[in-house]
C-alpha cells in the first residue's frame, strides 16, 4: 500500500492580522525613531530643509567621553538611581505587607497610596517645587513649627539639598507602584507554608525570610530592573523643579540630552548622548538579570 499523504497543517492568517495594527505601530514609533536617533549621532546634523548634514563619525561619542557636563549629569542620573530605587523597594514592599490582610478600609488606603502614581509628573513637580521653596511648606514645617533648622534654607539653590529633594519625590511617586507589584505577588505566597512555619516556632521575619521572599523573588527582580530604568530616565521632575540648575549642578542625562537638542539644537550630539544612556540601561538592566539568575541557580 502506498504510504499515507501527509497534509501540511493550515496556516491561519487571523492571528497575524490582528497583530499587525501593533507591530506596525511598534515599529513607526519606537524602531523608527531608534534608527534614526542611532544615524544622527554619527552626522553634525543641520534641521533646515534642505541642508546637507556632514558625517561626522564617532566625533559625537568623543566628544560626550571628554564633557565635563556629561559626566555630571551621568553622575546625578546614577546618584537620583542609587537614591531612589532602594527606598522604593523597602517601602512599597512594608505598605504591600501592611495592606495584604482584609480589612474594610483596605481597598481606600490601597487607593491613596496609589494616587500618586497616577498623578501627573508635571502636577506633583510643580507641587514639590512650591513645597520645597525658600518660603514654601517644608521651611515653614522645619523652621517654624518643629524649629529643627533656621527656615531659611535655600533647597533649590544647591546641589546635594536640591537632588535630596527631586529624590523625595521620586519615591513619594513611586511607592504605590512597587506596592501594587507586591500586593499581587503577595497573592501568591501559600498560606500552608506560612502556617506551617508559624507551627514551627518561626518569628514574623523568619517566615518573611524563608516563605515570603523566595515566593515574591520573580516580582522583586521585576521591581528591581524596572525602577534601575526609570531611575536613569529621570526628566520632568528635574526640568520642572530646577531646570538643571544652579548652574547645571542637578543636570540629569534626559535634562542634558534635552537641552543640548532642543535649546541649542545640536541634534547630532543629544542623538549621541541618547543612543550612550540606552547602551548604559540596556549593559545594567543586563548585569541584574544575570546576577538575579545566578542567585536563582545558586538557592536551587
Amino acid at each position: 500500500m502506498p504510504a499515507p499523504t501527509r497534509r501540511r497543517p493550515k496556516i491561519s492568517l487571523t492571528p497575524y492580522l490582528f497583530l499587525l495594527p501593533g507591530v506596525v505601530l511598534f515599529g513607526l514609533f519606537i524602531l523608527y525613531p531608534i534608527f534614526q536617533a542611532a544615524q544622527m549621532s554619527f552626522y553634525d546634523w543641520n534641521i533646515l530643509r534642505g541642508a546637507a548634514s556632514e558625517f561626522i563619525g564617532l566625533d559625537n561619542y568623543v566628544r560626550a567621553f571628554q564633557d565635563d557636563r556629561f559626566w555630571l549629569s551621568l553622575g546625578n542620573s546614577g546618584i537620583y538611581m542609587l537614591l531612589t530605587v532602594p527606598p522604593q523597594i523597602v517601602l512599597g514592599l512594608a505598605v504591600a505587607m501592611l495592606l495584604r490582610s482584609k480589612a474594610p478600609a483596605q481597598p481606600v488606603f490601597r487607593v491613596l497610596y496609589y494616587l500618586p502614581v497616577v498623578t501627573s509628573w508635571v502636577v506633583v513637580s510643580l507641587l514639590f517645587k512650591y513645597l520645597f521653596a525658600d518660603e514654601g511648606l517644608i521651611n515653614f514645617t522645619l523652621g517654624d513649627l518643629l524649629h529643627l533648622t533656621d527656615g531659611e534654607t535655600s533647597w533649590l539653590s544647591e546641589r546635594w539639598t536640591a537632588m535630596l529633594a527631586i529624590c523625595a519625590l521620586g519615591v513619594w511617586k513611586g511607592i504605590g507602584w512597587s506596592m501594587m507589584i507586591f500586593l499581587a505577588a503577595l497573592q501568591g505566597v501559600p498560606k500552608s507554608l506560612e502556617e506551617a512555619a508559624t507551627v514551627d516556632g518561626a518569628g514574623w521575619w523568619q517566615r518573611f525570610r524563608v516563605v515570603t521572599l523566595p515566593a515574591i523573588w520573580p516580582a522583586m527582580i521585576f521591581v528591581v530592573v524596572m525602577l534601575v530604568i526609570g531611575g536613569f530616565n529621570v526628566f520632568t521632575s528635574v526640568l520642572l523643579m530646577t531646570g538643571g540648575g544652579p548652574g547645571g549642578q542637578t543636570e540629569v542625562l534626559l535634562t542634558y540630552m534635552y537641552q543640548q537638542a532642543f535649546s541649542d539644537l545640536d541634534f547630532g550630539y543629544g542623538a549621541a548622548l541618547a543612543v550612550i544612556l540606552t547602551i548604559i540601561v540596556f549593559a545594567v538592566s543586563a548585569i541584574q538579570l544575570r546576577v538575579f539568575r545566578e542567585r536563582d541557580g545558586g538557592s536551587e
